[in-house]
């Protein structure tokens, strides 16, 4: 793992609390996803996981996918556990997109299927959100990395 990565999967949702639905490309303004329940003039515009740690709860006996966790970026290759609050993520696509990490982890408001199964459950500790700093279009397959 580095400080360079991979977009596998992007997934939005029209409402918050419903399921995320794979999509190949989106466009980000400066409030989030264009589309995405989470879009908004707050700090959690946009959420990141990784697909080493989905990977790890399937290793633990889930059958979990991409956007799963409600994550709108599912990344590979980059060590996210690394990211700290102010860390500015670019997004190498057509136009350099940039995030701003303003919170690891969050509270789930009540208790998913991941963690009654396991007991435990990744996006608490490991979920990554941001707010966008630099907007523009992003596709699967997009290199992202830290600053």
């Amino acid at each position: 793992m580095n400080d360079k990565g991979r977009i596998v999967s992007i997934n939005i949702s029209k409402k918050k609390g419903q399921k995320k639905n794979q999509v190949k490309e989106v466009l980000l303004n400066d409030y989030g996803i264009i589309g995405d329940g989470h879009s908004g003039r707050w700090h959690r515009q946009v959420s990141l996981l990784s697909l080493e740690s989905i990977l790890y709860v399937n290793e633990k006996g889930m059958d979990t996918k991409p956007g799963d966790f409600a994550e709108n970026l599912t990344v590979e290759g980059i060590d996210m556990k690394k990211f700290k609050n102010g860390d500015v993520l670019v997004i190498d696509s057509e136009e350099k997109i940039s995030l701003m990490v303003t919170q690891i982890g969050k509270q789930c408001h009540k208790p998913c299927k991941i963690f009654y199964h396991l007991g435990f459950c990744i996006m608490p500790q490991e979920g990554v959100f941001c707010r966008v700093l630099v907007p523009g279009k992003i596709k699967v397959g997009d290199s992202i990395f830290l600053v």
